[in-house]
C-alpha cells in the first residue's frame, strides 16, 4: 500500500511540472508574436502602441476638484443702477429732517437699495445725490442741485393752468369718476411713493393723495415735498386730500429712474426729545410741572390715523389763557404721539414736558409771545 501511494504522489508532481513548463513556453510564444506583430505594424502604418497603464496612481494626472455648489440669486450679473435725480434718497421726506442729525446707528450700515445696486453711497440715513467718481460723500454737495431741480420742474410744468383747466383736473379726480389714490399714512411721503405716482401719472394727468396720520400736523410740509420730489403742482387741497397734476408738458416715456428700496431701513438713534429738567427749571419744579400737567383738562382727543391739521392753531389759542396744554393720545403708537410733539414743538413754538399715560404735555414757557396764525393759502394752488 505504501508503495502505491508513493507513486501516485510522484506521478502527481510530474503532472504539475509538465503542466508549468507547458504554460511558460505557450506565454513565451505569445509575447514573441505580439512583438512581431507591433513591430510588423510600426514598420508598415507607423503604429505607436498607447502607454502602458501606470500602477502608480501618483503619475497620473490629479483631477480638478468641483467648484462649490452656489445656489442661483438673482443679483448676479445686476449692473448698478444710476439716477440722475438731483436730491438725496430717504426712505420717508416728510418725517425726516437733514439739518438733525442721529447720535449713532441701531445697526452696521447697508443700502435699503440691496448690495451694490445704487452707484449713490448710503450713510444710514440717505443716500446723496452726488457726482458717483467721487471717493467720499463726507461734506461733498452740488451747489447747483436746487438751481438744477428748478428748471426741470419749470420746464415740465409749462404754462400755468387756468382757472377752468383745474376745476376740470380736480372733478376728474373726484371719488365718483376714478379709483387711482395714492395713500400717504404715518411714514409720510417715502421714496417707493414717488414710483407709485409715477405709474398713475402715465394713464391719468392727475391723481389723489389722501393724507393721515402723524403728517396732517404739517400739511404745508407734505405739499412742498410732493412738487419738490415729483416736480408736480397741487392744484386742490381740502383737509387731507390732495390733487397732484403732472404737469403740460409731461411725458410718461421720460420719466426719472428711480431705484426702489426693497426694504425699510432701521431708524438710527435721535437725542431724546424729553430731557431730565426742562431747560431754566430745577428739577423740584419740573417734577411739580410734570404733575400739574397731567391734571389739566385734555384739549382735544387724538383719533387714531385721523387729520390733525387743525392742532397746531386750536394749541396756540389754549396758549392764550393757559400756559400748559394736554393732548390726549390714547390708543396711539408711541412713536406716533412722539413725532406729534416733535412737530408741535417746532411749529407752536412750545417745550415738552412729559410723554407719561400716553399724553402729549407742552407748556409753553416763561417768555411766551402769541404768534399770529400763518395764511393758510398755498401758493401752488393760486392760479399763475
Amino acid at each position: 500500500m505504501s508503495l502505491i501511494r508513493v507513486s501516485r504522489q510522484n506521478s502527481s508532481s510530474i503532472s504539475f511540472s509538465f503542466a508549468l513548463l507547458l504554460t511558460r513556453r505557450l506565454h513565451r510564444a505569445s509575447s514573441a508574436e505580439t512583438v512581431s506583430v507591433s513591430s510588423r505594424l510600426r514598420d508598415r502604418y507607423n503604429f505607436q502602441p498607447p502607454p502602458p497603464i501606470s500602477e502608480n496612481p501618483d503619475q497620473e494626472k490629479k483631477k480638478k476638484p468641483k467648484p462649490q455648489y452656489r445656489p442661483p440669486s438673482s443679483l448676479e450679473g445686476v449692473k448698478k443702477v444710476h439716477s440722475d435725480l438731483p436730491f438725496d434718497f430717504r426712505f420717508s421726506y416728510t418725517e425726516s429732517s437733514s439739518s438733525v442729525r442721529p447720535i449713532g446707528l441701531r445697526e452696521p450700515k447697508y443700502s435699503p437699495f440691496g448690495p451694490d445696486w445704487l452707484d449713490r453711497e448710503w450713510t444710514g440715513v440717505c443716500a446723496l445725490a452726488v457726482d458717483p467718481k467721487v471717493e467720499s460723500v463726507d461734506g461733498v454737495e452740488d451747489p447747483k442741485l436746487e438751481e438744477k431741480r428748478r428748471k426741470v420742474r419749470k420746464k415740465i410744468q409749462g404754462p400755468s393752468l387756468t382757472e377752468a383747466e383745474r376745476k376740470f383736473v380736480v372733478e376728474l379726480c373726484q371719488r365718483n369718476k376714478t379709483k387711482r389714490q395714492i395713500n400717504l399714512g404715518r411714514d409720510g411721503l417715502t421714496h417707493n411713493m414717488l414710483n407709485d405716482i409715477y405709474n398713475h401719472w402715465k394713464h391719468s394727468e392727475a391723481v389723489r393723495v389722501k393724507c393721515l396720520g402723524v403728517p396732517t400736523l404739517d400739511m404745508k410740509n407734505v405739499i412742498f415735498h410732493l412738487e419738490d420730489k415729483t416736480y408736480g403742482q397741487v392744484v386742490s387741497k381740502h383737509c387731507g386730500t390732495l390733487v397732484l397734476y403732472r404737469g403740460r408738458n409731461y411725458d410718461p416715456k421720460k420719466r426719472p429712474k428711480i431705484p426702489l428700496m426693497l426694504w425699510k431701513p432701521h431708524e438710527p438713534v435721535y437725542p431724546r426729545l424729553i430731557k431730565t429738567t426742562i431747560d431754566g427749571l430745577s428739577i423740584e419744579e419740573t417734577k411739580a410741572m410734570r404733575k400739574k400737567g397731567l391734571a389739566v383738562p385734555a384739549l382735544t382727543k387724538l383719533a387714531k390715523n385721523g387729520y390733525y391739521g387743525s392742532l397746531v392753531p386750536m394749541v396756540r389759542d389754549a396758549f392764550l389763557v393757559s400756559e400748559l396744554v394736554r393732548i390726549d393720545c390714547l390708543g396711539l403708537e408711541k412713536k406716533d404721539y412722539k413725532k406729534i410733539g416733535a412737530k408741535l414743538r417746532d411749529l407752536v413754538p412750545c417745550i415738552l414736558v412729559t410723554f407719561d399715560k400716553e399724553q402729549v404735555v407742552i407748556w409753553r414757557g416763561k417768555d411766551y409771545s402769541p404768534l399770529e396764525d400763518e395764511d393758510g393759502d398755498f401758493s401752488s394752488l393760486i392760479p399763475r
